[in-house]
């Protein structure tokens, strides 16, 4: 499986508008969630789309990275592992 991160989201894009756009990449897209603020409620601007085969998932990236999405571009690329933070 391979999850990429999608930054620079439109605010008014969800789960499902970003499903709908990266399904066109492969049928094997299984998740799509835009990271929303606890606080707010609002979209973050970046979520994450996973996909059961590699060659659909680089074929999302090829697709969207650079192209816009409601006006604006998206930086799409392989998702890193999160990092640890430290509790003060």
């Amino acid at each position: 499986m391979t999850k990429l991160y999608i930054g620079n989201l439109p605010y008014s894009t969800g789960d499902n508008e970003l499903r709908a756009a990266f399904e066109q990449a492969g049928s094997s897209l299984t998740a799509a969630e835009v990271v929303m603020d606890r606080d707010t409620g609002r979209s973050r601007g970046f979520g994450f789309v996973s996909f059961d085969d590699d060659a659909d998932a680089q074929a999302a990236v090829s697709m969207w990275d650079g192209k816009e999405l409601d006006g604006r571009a998206l930086k799409v690329n392989v998702a890193r592992p999160r990092e640890e933070r430290s509790s003060f």
